[in-house]
């Protein structure tokens, strides 16, 4: 049942990250954006754009809800813990590097909420995700490739 569950979510994650790197080759060129690149942009680009923020994060929704958790049970650890302890756990595991999922996430909101008035916010959050979308679709390979090497084990 948990292999079941880990082979969908990651058959998901892999279509967000199919999505998040045809917007990324699309806005790449206007990065890093500023204020005057923001509101130059097509609206095939604000397209991308919305398309970007929505698979960054339901990828690291996916992964933070869903994968983290489940991975460990893989590996027998106990995960009626706090978010936080997952996330040590993860590091400790060699998956992820703690602070930097957390920047990811601050981003993460920041995006999705859109404030009047604060473009410069939303315009830094976009860059920074345009900057470490790679990072978060690196722990989903990684968080792969133990599951499929689990798998083949069992």
């Amino acid at each position: 049942m948990l292999k079941e569950k880990l082979k969908i979510y990651f058959f998901e994650g892999s279509k967000h990250i199919e999505k998040i790197k045809n917007a990324k080759n699309i806005l790449i060129k206007h990065y890093p954006f500023t204020i005057d690149t923001f509101e130059e942009l097509s609206e095939f680009e604000k397209d991308k754009l919305d398309v970007l923020a929505f698979r960054f994060a339901k990828l690291q929704d996916l992964i933070g809800d869903k994968i983290f958790r489940n991975i460990l049970n893989l590996m027998g650890f106990n995960t009626q813990k706090p978010f936080i302890e997952i996330l040590s756990e993860l590091e400790r595991e060699g998956f992820i590097n703690t602070q930097k999922w957390i920047a990811l996430r601050n981003a993460r909101n920041s995006i999705s909420h859109e404030y009047p008035y604060q473009e410069e916010k939303l315009i830094e959050a976009i860059n920074y995700i345009l900057e470490n979308c790679d990072y978060l679709i690196e722990v989903f390979e990684k968080l792969k490739a133990f599951y499929e090497t689990f798998k083949k084990r069992n």
